[in-house]
């Protein structure tokens, strides 16, 4: 059609109107051409006209016809959801999930897979390969239908080139063109983050959650700590892709723990669940908590997850580790929430499912410690995505770049981005060459 962008110079004004149009039809904000029209201010010509393109690059789809008015009946328009698949993968320290969904970000399959992330990226990425082969073969897509692949990391990750960037449990990573060795394994375009933004994405995007006007904190409690941030509703990952990171920032003078970063008195170290599994164990060796010491007896090591049954079984010893730990992270969050002053503090990870009492220790530590105009609306309240959120928020994020001017000409006149991996390189050549 005449005012078809191509790949060579698209015009930005109009492919802004195409992504535009496409999310008021992906969204549900519009559904008909007149409503598109009314939502954008758009003449039924030029509405016709970017339709019929989307249309004929297979995006959209003709619907019913919707009851008349008193005129023309107008007939639907709908986003072809399942026009293409997107591979996903939430990695931590011991073990991943991975996932396949469709072009709406809803997750299709999942499956598992027990990995050490310190082994290195060669063998940790080729288990991950092999579970998102599986999940092709569970779904019956062929593999041109794959359109991009969307990766978590449990470390720092500059998103511009998304390789990882001195992650301080990932031995062997930094540096590392995860995106390069997934695009050309794939044909498909790639992008990579740090796993908490992903969950905090997941959360933001997910029909049915209200966040309010979209200023949330997301706080995954786990082995480390780590914090997403969203502003009205737009992920903020810094100038870097670091934002965030409150586990290595100092809570203590105490040089007597170091941190997995090799610095002392962060909050990950002090109140994460790997200190909260040093910490037990040090009660199970004295001692002082009958209920970890039979757990010491039995394994040979106490887990933060021990801590956590023993105190939700009543043992005291265990109880103010948790209290300890919330305080900590209660005391950190406090002072976010008076320098960004979110409208709800979302709160994740295994160590987060340790029950009532420690998100009450922190949700108690930021009322106390926060400004009162800061806390007037603010809510604290668990995650509520599980342990598929990453899988959700990973979808999202290859979708929203997808969908984005910077990328959207680039692939619309052939219908699909299956196969043009060499997208992320500015000489226009595949990733990996």
């Amino acid at each position: 059609m005449e005012d078809r962008p191509g790949a060579e110079a698209p015009n930005i004004e109009l492919l802004e109107s195409y992504t535009r149009l496409l999310e008021l039809v992906r969204t549900g904000g519009a559904e008909t051409r007149p409503e598109l029209s009314q939502r954008t201010g758009l003449g039924r010509t030029a509405i016709t006209q970017r339709t019929t393109t989307l249309l004929e690059a297979g995006l959209l789809e003709e619907g019913r016809l919707n009851p008349s008015t008193g005129g023309r009946q107008a007939r639907t328009l709908r986003f072809r959801k399942d026009g293409g698949r997107i591979l996903t993968a939430e990695l931590g320290a011991t073990g991943f999930i991975a996932g396949i969904t469709d072009l709406m970000g809803t997750v299709l399959a999942t499956r598992y897979g027990d990995c050490d992330i310190a082994l290195g990226p060669d063998p940790v990425l080729a288990e991950v390969e092999a579970k998102l082969d599986e999940l092709i073969a569970d779904v019956g897509a062929a593999p041109s239908e794959v359109w991009g692949v969307g990766l978590g990391l449990p470390g720092p990750v500059e998103f511009a080139t998304a390789r990882p960037s001195e992650p301080p449990i990932m031995p062997g990573w930094n540096n590392y063109a995860v995106r390069d060795r997934l695009a050309v394994r794939y044909d498909a375009p790639v992008w990579v983050d740090n796993e908490v933004n992903l969950l905090c994405l997941g959360e933001l995007r997910t029909p049915g959650i209200p966040i309010g006007d979209g200023d949330m904190l997301y706080v995954k409690i786990g082995t480390g700590i780590g914090a997403g941030i969203s502003n009205n509703g737009r992920l903020h990952r810094g100038a870097q892709g670091c934002a965030g990171d409150i586990g290595h920032a100092a809570v203590s003078d105490d040089s007597s723990v170091v941190c997995r970063c090799g610095k002392t008195g962060c909050l990950e170290a002090l109140a994460g669940g790997a200190a909260l599994a040093r910490d037990g164990e040090e009660l199970a060796r004295a001692g002082r908590s009958p209920a970890l010491a039979a757990v010491f007896a039995e394994r040979g090591t106490v887990t933060g997850e021990d801590v956590t049954a023993a105190a939700a079984a009543g043992d005291h010893q265990a109880v103010q580790l948790l209290v300890q730990a919330g305080r900590r992270i209660g005391a950190m969050l406090a002072t976010m929430v008076n320098f960004y002053n979110p409208s709800i503090i979302l709160i994740g990870g295994k160590v987060a499912g340790a029950g009532d009492l420690f998100l009450a220790t922190i949700r108690e530590t930021i009322y106390r410690r926060s400004l009162p105009l800061s806390t007037r609306e603010l809510r604290i309240e668990r995650a509520r995505l599980g342990e598929e959120g990453g899988l959700v928020g990973a979808a999202f994020m290859v979708l929203d770049e997808l969908f984005s001017v910077r990328h959207f000409g680039q692939w619309l006149p052939s219908g699909s981005p299956a196969g043009m991996s060499w997208m992320h390189s500015p000489n226009g050549r595949a990733a990996a060459t």
